[in-house]
C-alpha cells in the first residue's frame, strides 16, 4: 500500500484536531474529487511500520482528538490490508483516540453487504473504526455548509451502534464532542 500524505494537524476531516492519513488508490474517480492525484495506487510513498510509528507519535498529543483515514479510498481491498495494522496499533497504544474513515463505498450495500462478509481484513478494520463517512462525493450534491461531508448523499455513521443494531445509526457528532469534553 502507498499513501499520498499525512496531515499532522487536520481540522476539516472529523471533530477536533486530527491526524489524517490520505491513502493512495481509488477506483471511484468521483467527478470534482479534491484529491485526484491519490487515485493512482502507485502514487506517493510506501506505507511501512515506520509510517505507523510516525502516525502514532503524531497522535500521542493531548490536543489530538483522533485519526482520520481517507484518500484515495481506504476501503479498497489493497488498502485495507495495510490499514489493519495501523488501526490495531492505534487502538492498543492510544485507545481513547477516535478513528474516522471516509469511503466512497455504501456502508450497507458494499461494506457490510459484501466486504464484511467476504474479506477478513474488513471485519478487523471495521471493528476498530468509530465513524464512517460513506458515499461517493457527488458534485451535483456538493454542499459546503455540511459538517464533515462534501455532498448531501454522504452520511456520518456510528459504526459500532450500526453493527449492533443491524441498521444505520447516524453518528451524533455534537454528543461525541460533549462526551470527550467531560
Amino acid at each position: 500500500m502507498n499513501y499520498a500524505k499525512i496531515k499532522e494537524c487536520d481540522v476539516a476531516n472529523g471533530p477536533g484536531v486530527r491526524v489524517s492519513l490520505f491513502v493512495s488508490g481509488c477506483n471511484h474517480r468521483c467527478k470534482g474529487c479534491f484529491n485526484q492525484v491519490a487515485w493512482d495506487f502507485n502514487y506517493g510513498k510506501e506505507f511501512t511500520q515506520e509510517t505507523i510509528d510516525t502516525i502514532i507519535k503524531d497522535l500521542d498529543k493531548d490536543y489530538i482528538e483522533g485519526l482520520t483515514l481517507l484518500g484515495g479510498e481506504p476501503l479498497e481491498k489493497a488498502n485495507q490490508k495495510g490499514l489493519v495494522d495501523l488501526v490495531k496499533q492505534v487502538r492498543e497504544k492510544l485507545p481513547n483516540k477516535s478513528i474516522w474513515c471516509y469511503t466512497g463505498f455504501d456502508f450497507e450495500k458494499d461494506v457490510m453487504g459484501k466486504m464484511y462478509q467476504t474479506w477478513e481484513e474488513t471485519k478487523e478494520l471495521i471493528s476498530d473504526i468509530d465513524v464512517i463517512v460513506d458515499g461517493k462525493f457527488e458534485l451535483e450534491k456538493k454542499n459546503p455548509s455540511l459538517k464533515f461531508r462534501g455532498s448531501e448523499n454522504q452520511r456520518l455513521i456510528d459504526v459500532k451502534k450500526s453493527i449492533a443494531n443491524n441498521k444505520i445509526i447516524w453518528a451524533d457528532i455534537e454528543d461525541v464532542e460533549m462526551q470527550k469534553a467531560n
